[in-house]
């Protein structure tokens, strides 16, 4: 991340730092859990995991930004048109994966699956949704954006 980057790429730095650490934590989080041992996939306790897993990265989220804004002058914290459009192509590219894991949790719902497997679809497309558009704010802020996007 390059000292002079705006605002929302140190942000966007982050939430990918986060969901790429974060996905990873909740699979250890669950499959170390008390009483995975031995127990199928669907039975899993995953409420608690999944939980700790939000609260983990909305916690570092916070220490991270505030981090990051007392090394940063006030100057660089403004927003632009194109910082606008950025953040608006990102969010659009990443709801794809938001929208594949809202779908694919109703698909199993009506297939009547486990309440584990709708959860950990849903909870999947979050983190897919943050790392797609982060990936797709810090492609556009190193030069591959264009206003016709």
């Amino acid at each position: 991340m390059p000292a002079k980057s705006a605002p929302e790429e140190r942000s966007a730095w982050i939430m990918l730092a986060l969901a790429v650490i974060g996905y990873p934590a909740y699979l250890i989080l669950l499959f170390n859990g008390a009483g995975a041992a031995g127990r199928p996939l669907a039975e899993l306790p995953f409420a608690w995991p999944m939980i700790w897993t939000v609260l983990g990265s909305i916690g570092a989220s916070i220490v991270l930004h505030a981090v990051f804004r007392v090394y940063t002058d006030l100057e660089s914290n403004k927003r632009d048109e194109r910082d606008r459009l950025i953040g608006r192509f990102a969010d659009r590219t990443g709801q794809a994966f938001v929208i594949a894991g809202a779908l694919g949790g109703l698909a199993l719902a009506m297939l009547a699956a486990a309440p584990f497997w709708i959860a950990n679809a849903i909870f999947l497309g979050f983190f897919c949704s943050a790392i797609l558009g982060s990936i797709a704010k810090i492609a556009a802020y190193r030069g591959a954006f264009s206003r016709a996007w």
